[in-house]
């Protein structure tokens, strides 16, 4: 009993966090029908797996090394890092989001905003903190290496699985406009050839 409730809310949980396909039944996730190809990209999601994972470290890191050095700082670089950091807390839960989103469940526009979101914002910031940083902690430089890193290779992964999953839309839409021009054909003979019409 205590099981299947467990079972139940992890269930729940998962699907919350990680969005899957609209398969009606998951015992036959087997049963896609040929031709429909998955074009997610591997790569990217180990990447966003590894960055969900990094950024709870990172927020925690750069908060106890800025209650360090806060009362060090001029009061424009105090203001500049609150700032800074506010924004990319939020940029990147929203960027993360996005990418799960728009990487598993193959939507373009999400994928896009992922995409955009990573090199308009979070790229520069970032940059911004590891170069114009005032008084750097080493542990700070190394922290933001390593999202420099996962951005950097995002961008460049993300570009890829974004102009492949658009490929593969554009595709999709002019085969679906394909069957029905052959669907409304077939039933325009089925009209000529009933006699009741």
């Amino acid at each position: 009993m205590a099981a299947d409730y467990m079972r139940q809310k992890l269930t729940t949980f998962t699907k919350a966090v990680f969005p899957a396909r609209g398969i009606r039944d998951p015992r036959q996730h087997h049963l896609l029908k040929p031709g429909n190809e998955l074009v997610t990209s591997l790569p990217l999601q180990m990447l966003l797996y590894f960055n969900v994972f990094y950024f709870p470290f990172w927020i925690i890191s750069c908060i106890v090394m800025l209650e360090l050095k806060f009362l060090h700082l001029q009061e424009i670089y105090q203001f500049i890092h609150i700032t800074v950091y506010i924004i990319m807390s939020g940029t990147e839960i929203m960027r993360l989001y996005l990418g799960y989103l728009g990487n598993l469940q193959e939507r373009v526009p999400e994928l896009a905003g992922f995409w955009l979101l990573t090199l308009v914002l979070q790229l520069p910031l970032c940059a911004l903190l590891l170069a114009g940083g005032a008084m750097p902690f080493p542990i700070e430089r190394a922290i933001h290496i390593v999202l420099l890193l996962f951005l950097f290779s995002e961008v460049l992964i993300g570009y890829h699985a974004l102009k492949v999953m658009s490929n593969h839309q554009v595709m999709k839409f002019h085969l679906q406009q394909f069957d029905d021009v052959v669907e409304m054909q077939n039933g325009y003979h089925h009209l000529e050839e009933d006699p009741m019409m």
